[in-house]
């Protein structure tokens, strides 16, 4: 498996994004065992999580919940560096709210740090900025869990250049990562991902094969994709997460699996190689 880094941090170039396993349309627990033990296997060591991955109102962290019982039942699963992130909530009616407020991240770090089953989280993140609060605020509550030794590493999740500077700031250089969403049919965090290949700040895009499943649709501006993977042999998907490893060496894809085909054939892009012709014709479609 080819790496990239998250600050000090080698971890595979693909990771696996865990959010399909606890949300609506879920699938049974076996089945999602399955999965991240598939992904280990192909030398997955970064994986997604977030304590507001689930679909009912009392079952708060039940993503960190099943990561944590996935990785105690494999043998590799003391390698993987588990990205969490605080912030997000899910009432249980389907919907998301915010609460960016100092205190109910430190609250939410101690709930994950207990779901885990770890004394510090490898990579914490600021999930969403929360419109209620100075987002000085929310980033500063993230700096004193680092300061304290709750979390091994500093992240942010749906920021803008200028909130990324911020927290840059506030942390004291020790920002390691920026997740936003990013795909075929999300391009506008271009800025965003520049940003951090220029500070050398890793960027994790969420919901990367946005787009790709209506790739071959006549009239579908993604159409471009398929035509590269049928050229190639290879999925419309993967050759989107190749795609999007070519555009820096900072990016780290967390395309989210409940199936074990699904995540081995997003790990086979790890060993597509598209030529500048292919690229330039993907960046245009």
């Amino acid at each position: 498996m080819h790496t990239r880094r998250i600050g000090d941090v080698d971890v595979s170039a693909i990771g696996l994004g865990a959010m399909p396993m606890s949300i609506e349309g879920r699938p049974d627990e076996e089945r999602s065992l399955a999965t991240v033990h598939a992904a280990l296997d192909a030398g997955v060591t970064l994986i997604d999580t977030a304590d507001a991955y689930h679909r009912d109102a009392d079952e708060v962290g039940h993503n960190e919940t099943l990561i944590a019982k996935a990785l105690a039942s494999h043998d590799r699963g003391g390698d993987v560096l588990v990205a969490t992130k605080g912030g997000h909530l899910r009432p249980g009616d389907g919907s998301w709210t915010l609460d960016g407020s100092p205190r109910h991240l430190k609250e939410a770090c101690e709930a994950s740090l207990r779901r885990l089953g770890v004394e510090a989280i490898g990579l914490y993140q600021f999930h969403r900025p929360d419109p209620r609060v100075p987002y000085a605020e929310s980033v500063g509550a993230i700096r004193d869990l680092l300061d304290e030794g709750k979390i091994r590493m500093a992240g942010i999740s749906n920021a803008n250049p200028e909130q990324i500077r911020l927290a840059g700031e506030i942390l004291g250089g020790r920002l390691v990562s920026v997740q936003n969403q990013f795909s075929p049919a999300f391009r506008s965090s271009e800025p965003e991902l520049d940003l951090c290949d220029e500070l050398g700040i890793a960027f994790l895009p969420w919901s990367p094969l946005g787009g790709i499943s209506k790739a071959g649709e006549l009239g579908s501006g993604h159409a471009a994709f398929a035509r590269v993977a049928e050229a190639r042999g290879v999925s419309p998907q993967r050759v989107c997460l190749a795609w999007m490893l070519a555009k820096s060496p900072v990016v780290v894809p967390i395309p989210g699996a409940s199936r074990p085909e699904t995540i081995r054939d997003s790990l086979a892009a790890t060993e597509l190689t598209l030529t500048p012709e292919e690229l330039a014709e993907l960046d245009a479609a």
